[in-house]
Protein backbone atom coordinates (compact mmCIF):
# COMPACT_ATOMS: atom_id res chain seq x y z
CA UNK A 1 0.00 0.00 0.00
CA UNK A 2 2.85 2.68 0.82
CA UNK A 3 4.58 1.69 -2.77
CA UNK A 4 0.94 2.60 -4.48
CA UNK A 5 0.59 5.60 -2.22
CA UNK A 6 4.04 7.29 -3.24
CA UNK A 7 3.67 6.45 -6.81
CA UNK A 8 0.40 7.90 -6.75
CA UNK A 9 1.39 11.18 -5.17
CA UNK A 10 4.43 11.02 -7.70
CA UNK A 11 1.34 10.71 -10.66
CA UNK A 12 -0.78 13.15 -8.89
CA UNK A 13 2.39 15.62 -8.95
CA UNK A 14 2.94 14.96 -12.94
CA UNK A 15 -1.24 15.29 -13.17
CA UNK A 16 -1.01 19.30 -11.19
CA UNK A 17 1.87 19.84 -13.85
CA UNK A 18 -0.03 19.11 -16.72
CA UNK A 19 -3.35 20.55 -15.32
CA UNK A 20 -1.56 24.00 -15.18
CA UNK A 21 0.33 24.24 -17.85
CA UNK A 22 -3.32 23.30 -19.44
CA UNK A 23 -4.67 26.14 -17.67
CA UNK A 24 -1.70 28.43 -18.14
CA UNK A 25 -2.41 27.62 -21.52
CA UNK A 26 -6.10 28.52 -21.61
CA UNK A 27 -5.23 32.01 -19.96
CA UNK A 28 -2.61 32.21 -22.59
CA UNK A 29 -5.04 31.49 -25.40
CA UNK A 30 -8.10 33.08 -24.45
CA UNK A 31 -6.54 36.46 -22.52
CA UNK A 32 -8.42 35.44 -19.57
CA UNK A 33 -7.15 36.62 -16.62
CA UNK A 34 -6.31 33.77 -13.38
CA UNK A 35 -9.29 32.69 -11.11
CA UNK A 36 -9.45 34.95 -7.81
CA UNK A 37 -11.54 31.59 -6.45
CA UNK A 38 -8.57 30.07 -4.94
CA UNK A 39 -7.53 32.47 -2.77
CA UNK A 40 -11.26 33.30 -1.75
CA UNK A 41 -11.74 30.08 -0.55
CA UNK A 42 -8.23 30.16 1.32
CA UNK A 43 -9.70 33.26 2.95
CA UNK A 44 -13.27 32.31 3.45
CA UNK A 45 -12.40 28.87 4.74
CA UNK A 46 -9.64 30.42 7.42
CA UNK A 47 -12.23 33.45 8.26
CA UNK A 48 -15.02 30.37 9.48
CA UNK A 49 -11.87 28.21 11.12
CA UNK A 50 -11.67 31.25 13.35
CA UNK A 51 -8.07 32.02 11.88
CA UNK A 52 -6.49 34.95 10.22
CA UNK A 53 -4.36 34.98 7.41
CA UNK A 54 -1.47 36.83 9.17
CA UNK A 55 -0.59 40.33 6.99
CA UNK A 56 -1.96 43.30 6.14
CA UNK A 57 -3.25 44.97 2.40
CA UNK A 58 -0.62 43.69 -0.02
CA UNK A 59 1.10 41.36 1.58
CA UNK A 60 -1.39 39.51 3.37
CA UNK A 61 -3.29 39.47 -0.67
CA UNK A 62 0.02 37.95 -1.49
CA UNK A 63 0.24 35.79 0.96
CA UNK A 64 -3.54 33.98 -0.26
CA UNK A 65 -2.25 34.29 -3.76
CA UNK A 66 0.13 31.99 -2.69
CA UNK A 67 -1.62 29.67 -0.38
CA UNK A 68 -4.57 28.94 -3.44
CA UNK A 69 -2.48 27.29 -5.52
CA UNK A 70 -0.60 25.66 -3.02
CA UNK A 71 -3.99 23.92 -1.16
CA UNK A 72 -4.62 22.87 -5.30
CA UNK A 73 -0.85 21.49 -5.61
CA UNK A 74 -1.98 19.33 -2.28
CA UNK A 75 -5.03 18.09 -4.06
CA UNK A 76 -3.82 17.11 -6.62
CA UNK A 77 -0.90 14.95 -4.95
CA UNK A 78 -3.54 13.98 -2.21
CA UNK A 79 -5.90 12.25 -5.30
CA UNK A 80 -2.88 11.09 -7.27
CA UNK A 81 -1.83 9.34 -3.72
CA UNK A 82 -5.83 7.62 -3.33
CA UNK A 83 -5.19 6.40 -7.27
CA UNK A 84 -2.20 4.88 -6.78
CA UNK A 85 -3.37 3.06 -3.46
CA UNK A 86 -6.85 2.10 -4.83
CA UNK A 87 -4.67 0.87 -7.96
CA UNK A 88 -2.36 -0.82 -5.83
CA UNK A 89 -5.65 -2.40 -4.14
CA UNK A 90 -7.14 -3.86 -7.07
CA UNK A 91 -3.51 -4.96 -8.80
CA UNK A 92 -3.63 -7.02 -5.39
CA UNK A 93 -6.42 -8.86 -6.51
CA UNK A 94 -5.89 -9.26 -10.18
CA UNK A 95 -7.88 -6.45 -11.24
CA UNK A 96 -7.37 -3.36 -13.36
CA UNK A 97 -9.49 -0.59 -14.09
CA UNK A 98 -9.94 0.58 -18.14
CA UNK A 99 -7.38 3.99 -18.93
CA UNK A 100 -10.56 5.92 -19.71
CA UNK A 101 -12.71 4.71 -16.61
CA UNK A 102 -8.86 5.18 -14.47
CA UNK A 103 -8.71 8.56 -16.13
CA UNK A 104 -12.34 9.52 -15.70
CA UNK A 105 -12.24 8.42 -11.69
CA UNK A 106 -9.00 10.62 -10.97
CA UNK A 107 -10.34 13.80 -13.20
CA UNK A 108 -13.93 13.46 -11.39
CA UNK A 109 -12.24 12.93 -7.76
CA UNK A 110 -10.44 16.02 -8.12
CA UNK A 111 -13.43 18.05 -9.96
CA UNK A 112 -15.47 17.69 -7.18
CA UNK A 113 -12.65 18.67 -4.31
CA UNK A 114 -12.02 21.59 -6.32
CA UNK A 115 -15.20 22.53 -6.69
CA UNK A 116 -17.90 21.63 -4.17
CA UNK A 117 -15.78 23.41 -1.39
CA UNK A 118 -16.58 26.48 -3.51
CA UNK A 119 -20.35 26.11 -3.47
CA UNK A 120 -20.14 25.12 -0.17
CA UNK A 121 -18.18 28.41 0.82
CA UNK A 122 -20.34 30.28 -1.45
CA UNK A 123 -17.68 31.81 -3.43
CA UNK A 124 -18.95 29.85 -6.74
CA UNK A 125 -22.05 28.42 -7.90
CA UNK A 126 -21.36 26.12 -10.67
CA UNK A 127 -25.14 25.78 -12.06
CA UNK A 128 -24.56 29.55 -13.23
CA UNK A 129 -21.25 28.89 -14.98
CA UNK A 130 -21.45 29.54 -18.79
CA UNK A 131 -20.19 26.74 -21.50
CA UNK A 132 -16.61 28.01 -21.39
CA UNK A 133 -16.53 28.32 -17.45
CA UNK A 134 -17.06 24.76 -17.53
CA UNK A 135 -14.80 23.63 -20.52
CA UNK A 136 -11.76 25.84 -18.47
CA UNK A 137 -12.66 24.00 -15.53
CA UNK A 138 -13.10 20.43 -17.43
CA UNK A 139 -10.76 20.31 -19.95
CA UNK A 140 -7.62 21.03 -17.31
CA UNK A 141 -8.82 18.25 -14.53
CA UNK A 142 -9.56 15.63 -17.46
CA UNK A 143 -6.08 16.33 -18.43
CA UNK A 144 -4.94 15.86 -15.00
CA UNK A 145 -6.71 12.57 -14.48
CA UNK A 146 -4.96 11.49 -18.11
CA UNK A 147 -1.62 11.80 -17.09
CA UNK A 148 -1.99 11.46 -13.48
CA UNK A 149 -3.60 7.52 -14.50
CA UNK A 150 -0.83 7.68 -17.56
CA UNK A 151 1.91 7.90 -14.90
CA UNK A 152 0.66 5.08 -12.60
CA UNK A 153 -0.52 2.79 -15.55
CA UNK A 154 3.03 3.19 -16.48
CA UNK A 155 4.95 2.56 -13.42
CA UNK A 156 2.14 -0.25 -11.65
CA UNK A 157 2.63 -3.90 -11.03
CA UNK A 158 2.95 -5.99 -14.01
CA UNK A 159 3.74 -2.14 -16.22
CA UNK A 160 6.25 -2.57 -18.71
CA UNK A 161 7.83 0.04 -17.39
CA UNK A 162 8.93 -1.95 -13.47
CA UNK A 163 9.29 -5.42 -15.90
CA UNK A 164 12.02 -4.03 -17.50
CA UNK A 165 13.30 -2.51 -14.36
CA UNK A 166 13.25 -6.00 -12.86
CA UNK A 167 15.86 -7.25 -16.00
CA UNK A 168 17.93 -4.85 -15.39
Amino acid sequence: MASGLVRGALAGAAGTTALNATTYLDMAVRGRAPSDAPQDLIEKAARDAGLRVPGEGETREHRLQGLGPLVGMAVGVGVGALAGAAQAALARRGRRLPVVVGAALIAAGAMALADVPLKLFGISDPRTWSAGDWAGDIVPHLVYGAVTWASLDGTGPGSSVTTRARWR
